[in-house]
């Protein structure tokens, strides 16, 4: 099978806006969507890194360079502000050359992000 370039979603709530945090839960939103979909590495073309306009101590790809990710391309920008948005959110999109197919991909929202996908509730 070839392998197809894919994006997998995932996005995290933060309590506060603080350097340590919002590099703590880019870490952990990170890590988790890799697992979930046992991504390689390597497989890595680009990661988006977005957070509201609230959160803006420290770029969240900082984290993505703290687990080794050194030649993969990272972009950090804000999301759009609308009334009814989520506040306090960190938004990760990994774009993966992989096999796995279309339905076999895990998006991950995690904290009070969950509320954007609640098509997803109890798979995270």
């Amino acid at each position: 099978m070839n392998k197809l370039l894919r994006g997998i979603r995932g996005a995290i709530t933060i309590d506060e806006n603080s350097k340590e945090l919002i590099v703590e839960a880019s870490e952990e939103l990170l890590s988790k969507m890799i697992d979930m979909n046992r991504l390689n590495i390597t497989d890595i073309a680009s990661i988006f890194f977005t957070t509201t306009k609230d959160l803006n101590a420290e770029y969240p790809a900082v984290a993505a360079r703290n687990k080794g990710l050194l030649n993969v391309a990272l972009l950090c920008t804000h999301e759009m502000e609308i009334p009814q948005g989520l506040s306090k959110c960190l938004r990760i999109l990994i774009h993966v050359n992989t096999e796995q197919g279309y339905n076999d991909l895990k998006h991950v929202y995690l904290k009070g992000a969950k509320v954007l996908r609640p098509d997803l509730l109890g798979s995270n």
